[in-house]
């Protein structure tokens, strides 16, 4: 599939660049954390990226004041596998160039919350690049635009995608519901049990 650039007018349904942050310690430091060679790892909080000035000036300025935690995705990946959506923004710190496929929520089956895979795009991202993905925007794991894989720092409100404390009944949209502040629309092919996510994506497993 075609490749877009971030900075095209076709991002800006999906969310912005953020300008106006010194992101030096924080890359330094990201750089440091674990890339596993042909897997991915999600860390929602990390203690060390949360001590830098950056983290609070996040908090402040993007997220209003409210509680967030600062924490990284990092690795190799070149499928789709899942889109995920949450009721805030994310912003992405980026460590390396890498690739986002996105989509629309609105473009959910709003009966049966079916997604077509066909409706997603790709953003290419370059590294130092601050990206906040809107809450409508459907997204996942970034995938590589290089084999050594990337870097990712990832701001979300406090709690996000942590275990849920409870499982809500399975029927509409709770259905979607796979952490704490996320819901998840799977591929049959990904991988994930249909007890765990919603196997609600159709179409073609994204692979670039």
């Amino acid at each position: 599939m075609a490749v877009q650039s971030v900075r095209e007018k076709a991002f800006q349904k999906y969310g912005r660049i953020v300008t106006g942050f010194d992101c030096a310690q924080l890359l330094k430091k990201l750089a440091e954390t674990p890339k596993p060679p042909d897997s991915t790892i999600y860390a929602a909080s990390d203690p060390e990226l949360e001590k830098l000035e950056i983290f609070r000036a996040l908090r402040d300025r993007e997220f209003g004041g409210m509680e967030i935690e600062l924490g990284y995705c990092n690795g190799s990946n070149d499928r789709l596998n899942a889109l995920e959506y949450h009721r805030s923004s994310e912003i992405n710190i980026v460590g390396t160039d890498l690739i986002l496929l996105l989509g629309l929520l609105q473009d959910v089956d709003a009966l049966t919350f079916e997604y077509d895979t066909a409706l997603v795009e790709a953003f290419k991202v370059p590294a130092g690049t601050v990206v906040e993905l809107y809450a409508t925007t459907l997204h996942f794991a970034p995938c590589n635009a290089s084999a050594e894989g990337f870097r990712d720092a990832i701001v979300l409100p406090r709690g996000t995608n942590l275990p849920l404390q409870a499982k809500p009944e399975t029927a509409g949209e709770d259905r979607l519901l796979f952490a704490r502040n996320k819901w998840l629309i799977a591929h049959p092919e990904s991988g994930l049990q249909a007890d765990e996510a919603f196997p609600g994506l159709k179409g073609r497993n994204i692979t670039l």
